[in-house]
């Protein structure tokens, strides 16, 4: 799972003086946090700089890469010693807990309305909390409902399901034809993918995390409705039961070797399932669209898994820090690198161009769904938050505990601490 306001380079705070052949030229230096994995490659990110300094002599930027299980930590520990990085990629579960601790500097006043309307409606939700924005988008995600083509076509299913629903009926239909045994294969492991996929199915069910006061709202309403729906596809056998244990790579092999009608999966998913024999036993029939709702309730479900670039609090160069945000997010830097990464701006799946690319099902359906990226808990202490929600799922779908009890454990837990 951002962009920007053009605003000029004003060359603020410590500026170093550098030596260079033939010439000394004032440059401000910005030290730049990033994930050397998923997305955006760390070539890229180097290729996307070295054009940015190109293009803005005055500004050197120095990269840092780490994996995603160390960056958030990277980026509190330098808040806390007063320094250190000018711009960070931010995951979106984190927001709220860094507004509350004054990690990341406030850029509501640098984003203008013409911005602000440009990109994708459900990317905002990727860096904002409550009325403000600490960045903007840049890596944008989510996960797609993957569909086996010649499995629905064997089995008489003329099109894709429109509703959950109606994804258990066309389920039922493959298994008691024996074309499939589990038609459907989730990441459901007691991890951060459970949470992800009941997220769309909480959207789907027109449910919340929070209620209006910010206490936990999941116990009941959509909430419960997801889980036991969850439960239900497990107890008639249209889940694979493996499900429980299993994590996104998991459900791609599954997927891939021909074992399952239904996945959900991020984007990475469609090119190595329907376009690389070496991974996939399934290539040429993958078809993918936006995950569907609930009549009467939701017309999509979807599941915010993007990133951020934001400006930490104590960077002194904070104007250098925004140009260098805003040239890597902006409409053709992203257009350029959208093999890597899905733009976060309209204007690029309006592109008649991309109607006949061979990736225009998963363009059509990124449009349908960035549209409505549907966000975790904005909770302060976001993993204490989705470990025991974590814990209450999985009793549930292993029938420790009803839904109910289980998700009411949870809230009443989470509700003292939140």
């Amino acid at each position: 799972m951002g962009h920007i306001g053009r605003k000029a380079c004003a060359t603020l705070g410590i500026t170093l003086l550098l030596s260079l052949p033939g010439a000394a030229q004032a440059q401000t230096v910005l030290n730049g946090l990033f994930m050397a994995q998923a997305g955006y490659s760390e070539s890229d990110v180097r290729a996307m700089t070295e054009a940015f300094e190109k293009a803005h002599p005055d500004i050197q930027v120095k990269l840092e890469f780490v994996p995603y299980e160390t960056l958030h930590d990277k980026i509190t520990l330098a808040a806390g010693s007063g320094g250190g990085y000018d711009v960070v990629l931010f995951d979106v579960i984190w927001p709220a807990e860094f507004a509350a601790n004054n990690i990341l500097a406030d850029v509501t006043g640098r984003i203008d309305a013409k911005t602000r309307d440009a990109v994708q409606a459900g990317a905002w939700t990727t860096v904002d909390y409550k009325g403000k924005s600490y960045g903007m988008p840049w890596l944008m995600d989510s996960k797609f409902l993957f569909y086996n083509k010649a499995m629905l076509e064997k089995a008489g299913i003329a099109k894709p399901p429109a509703s959950w629903p109606e994804v258990i009926k066309d389920a039922e239909i493959l298994k008691q034809k024996g074309i499939v045994q589990y038609p459907i294969v989730w990441s459901w492991s007691q991890a951060e993918a459970i949470i992800c996929d009941y997220a769309i199915l909480m959207q789907a069910f027109g449910g919340d995390f929070l209620d209006a006061s910010g206490k936990p709202g999941f116990q009941t309403g959509g909430g419960l409705d997801a889980l036991n729906f969850m439960v239900d596809t497990l107890k008639n056998g249209t889940t694979n039961p493996h499900s429980t244990e299993y994590l996104e790579e998991d459900v791609r092999r599954v997927f891939s070797s021909g074992q399952a009608a239904f996945a959900l999966n991020w984007t990475y998913m469609y090119n190595q399932a329907n376009t690389d024999p070496k991974e996939s036993q399934v290539v040429g029939q993958v078809g993918v669209i936006a995950p569907p709702g609930v009549d009467g309730k939701s017309t999509v479900s979807t599941v915010n898994g993007g990133m951020g670039l934001g400006i930490p609090a104590g960077s002194k160069k904070q104007d250098a820090a925004w140009t260098y945000i805003s040239y890597l997010a902006s409409p053709e830097v992203e257009a350029k690198y959208a093999n890597s990464g899905p733009p976060i701006w309209k204007s690029y799946y309006a592109d008649p161009s991309l109607k006949t690319s061979p990736l225009a099902p998963l363009l059509e359906a990124q449009d349908k769904s960035f549209a409505k990226l549907f966000s975790r808990p904005q909770a302060v202490d976001y993993t204490q938050f989705s470990n025991r929600l974590q814990q209450a799922l999985q009793q549930a779908l292993l029938g420790q505990a009803s839904a109910a009890d289980a998700l009411k454990s949870a809230a009443s837990d989470l509700g003292a601490t939140n």
